[in-house]
């Protein structure tokens, strides 16, 4: 029961982006935009969750010293957290610069996709005679 409703609530919100690529027009400003959009506030929110694993560590050493020898596990394991957080951020940051130097793409530059050349003209559902590599 679950499962069907939620197939045909997925279906139902899938449904306008069908009908958009059915569209003439092809204007992609929008999706463009929105992704633009998700990206400036991603950008906006690294440093602030870097930030935010940072404290976590030194409260995490402040509860440690705090705790004078008895129940300093509870320090460990916030110290642990704010480590391994900073940890796991900082290194897909730096996967993610790697691998945009290794693809030559700026922080602000949109990669071109590759594409297959089709001969102008020539109508892809056509049986014979195509310029695919069918």
């Amino acid at each position: 029961m679950y499962m069907k409703k939620s197939s045909a609530i997925a279906f139902l919100y899938a449904l306008p982006f069908v009908a958009f690529a059915q569209s003439s027009s092809g204007n992609l400003a929008p999706i463009k935009n929105l992704v633009v959009s998700v990206g400036q506030i991603l950008n906006m929110l690294v440093p602030v969750l870097i930030a935010a694993a940072l404290v976590v560590f030194f409260w995490g050493l402040v509860m440690y010293i705090w705790s004078g020898g008895k129940n300093s596990a509870q320090g460990r394991k916030v110290m642990l957290a704010g480590l391994v957080s900073l940890f796991v951020m900082v290194s897909v940051w730096g996967i993610v610069r790697l691998a945009q130097n290794a693809l030559n793409i700026g922080p602000d530059q949109i990669g071109t996709t590759p594409f297959v050349p089709m001969q102008p003209g020539s109508n892809s559902g056509s049986s014979g005679g195509g310029g695919g590599f069918f």
